[in-house]
């Protein structure tokens, strides 16, 4: 078990720089391109298996037991380890992003992306799946600051080097934003291991803040979440997403949406919550009224581009739409609530799934029509994906009812949990601004169901294809693969939500209760 996470973190690093070399003799296939390309499958394929490996190998009876552990002495005048392990919380962010990422170099392998060179792509695709995955696996906090910030660079390449139209200014606007609110992140964390005499999580969340004041706590949960909450990103400092998304390539989007604003909500549950409990209830109703904000802000935003006539673009929508699932996870946390935040955990899971899904769908239409434009796609020749391409007008269907909450898929759990949790909040907590804030999020799933419904009327729907009309692909064998994955664990989740709380349930019990079973 040490092996396998060890293996996890480090062999996505490794597959990097061996991406860099020349391909070994025998090994070229057709064309370098085509070997290099070959290696990433290869690479996210040993890491999703080690991933898989890991989960029947873990302890489900004991999820709230770090589990996979190694600790080694790293800076030892800093008392800075090398300390990883797993728990019920984490597991599942870690088979996510393994996932998703295999999924992509799986697509990129059938559909190399236009751009520069495929070896500099498959290298920062790995080397971005290393940076996720230590950030939901190392156990002291320095290690978590340097994850959390080494996803920045290669996500910023992928976004300039291989994105579309206005891909510099976005890729500058991503890590312009996330790099300031790291700094004051850092401070942040440096503050509470200075002031608590370690920077080991797991010590930090047994303590459960007793080594720290409450102005301190307060101070440092108002720097730690700054960072946190540009990465997740919390209204108002979600603007850069928007444009990351449109401008980023497929597989960019999926990682952006699917895996690293995973890493925002997850370090308010790792590190916020039970290392600093005081402040988090000082600014708990805060956190509250800025995620219900995100909500109602991302669902009236994607109505105004769902609008005929307002030449919305559909990935666009779909990176709005972010921003109110991301609300739903903050509430859940904000509520303090074992309800709520297994409700968050539940909706980042699903999130992840379902959008990812989402822009693969979206990349394959306007990999297709040439554009994303809502209205051209609406026109009198524009998609009517039902007629003209079936599967893939039903699978869109299927994913826009999935984000919008139906009841038996992902998206409906998680959402409801949170605003159960919100309903009940945690004692100490304004209960009459949390019935607000849980009456604003009902309304944002009515907002979030009329956008989504809007999208499939204008895109799926329409007059039969005419002769004169260029015949349009439907699902092929690679995007059948990518995507059967992400739509079959959709469904899972929604009709066996078990099997996601069972693991989260007993480490969130715990975290909340200071280490204690």
């Amino acid at each position: 078990m040490q092996f396998l996470l060890a293996f996890i973190v480090a062999a996505p690093l490794l597959g990097a720089v061996a991406a860099l070399l020349p391909a070994p003799p025998g090994l070229k296939g057709t064309s370098p391109d085509q070997a290099v390309l070959r290696h990433g499958v290869t690479v996210t394929g040993a890491v999703l298996a080690a991933a898989i490996a890991l989960t029947l190998g873990f302890d489900h009876d004991n999820a709230s037991r770090m589990q996979a552990t190694t600790d080694i002495s790293w800076i030892p005048a800093l008392d800075v380890r090398i300390h990883l392990g797993v728990d019920g919380i984490s597991l599942p962010l870690l088979v996510l992003t393994a996932l998703l990422t295999f999924l992509c170099a799986l697509y990129s392998y059938a559909k190399p992306p236009a751009g520069p060179s495929p070896r500099a792509f498959v290298a920062l695709l790995l080397v971005l799946e290393a940076g996720t995955l230590a950030t939901f696996a190392v156990l002291d906090l320095l290690l978590f600051f340097l994850a959390f910030e080494m996803v920045l660079i290669p996500m910023y390449f992928l976004i300039a080097r291989w994105g579309g139209e206005g891909r510099q200014a976005a890729a500058w606007k991503f890590i312009l934003f996330t790099l300031l609110g790291s700094v004051v992140m850092l401070l942040g964390l440096l503050l509470v291991g200075l002031k608590a005499g370690t920077f080991d999580m797991v010590a930090l969340a047994t303590d459960n803040g007793r080594a720290l004041s409450t102005s301190l706590q307060v101070i440092a949960v108002l720097a730690i979440g700054v960072g946190l909450a540009v990465k997740t990103p919390m209204w108002p400092l979600h603007s850069w997403l928007p444009d990351a998304h449109t401008a980023a390539p497929t597989v960019g989007s999926v990682l952006l949406a699917g895996v690293l604003l995973k890493m925002g909500t997850y370090g308010f549950v790792r590190i916020v919550l039970p290392i600093a409990p005081d402040g988090m209830h000082v600014f708990a109703p805060y956190l509250a009224a800025f995620a219900v904000a995100g909500i109602i802000y991302g669902s009236l935003a994607c109505l105004a581009l769902a609008r005929s006539g307002a030449r919305g673009d559909l990935k666009r929508l779909i990176a709005y739409s972010s921003v109110g699932h991301m609300g739903f996870v903050l509430l859940g946390i904000a509520s303090m609530t074992p309800t709520g935040v297994n409700g968050a955990l539940f909706a980042n899971i699903a999130h992840g799934l379902i959008t990812g899904l989402l822009f693969f769908l979206v990349g394959a239409v306007k990999d297709r029509f040439g554009t994303a434009d809502l209205d051209t796609l609406a026109g009198a020749t524009g998609a009517a994906l039902y007629g003209r391409a079936p599967r893939l007008g039903g699978l869109l269907a299927f994913g826009a009812v999935a984000s919008l909450g139906l009841p038996g898929l992902a998206g409906f759990w998680g959402e409801m949990l949170a605003m159960f949790g919100a309903f009940q909040p945690a004692e100490g907590l304004s209960r009459p601004a949390f019935l607000t804030y849980t009456a604003v999020a009902c309304f944002g799933t009515l907002l979030t169901a009329a956008y989504l419904l809007v999208v499939v009327r204008r895109v799926c729907m329409g007059a039969r294809p005419t002769a004169d009309q260029p015949a349009v692909a439907d699902v092929q064998g690679h995007e059948f693969a990518a995507w059967t994955p992400l739509a079959a664990l959709t469904v899972l989740a929604g009709l066996w939500p078990a099997v996601l709380l069972g693991l989260t349930d007993p480490a969130v019990q715990q975290l909340l209760a200071g280490g204690k079973s």
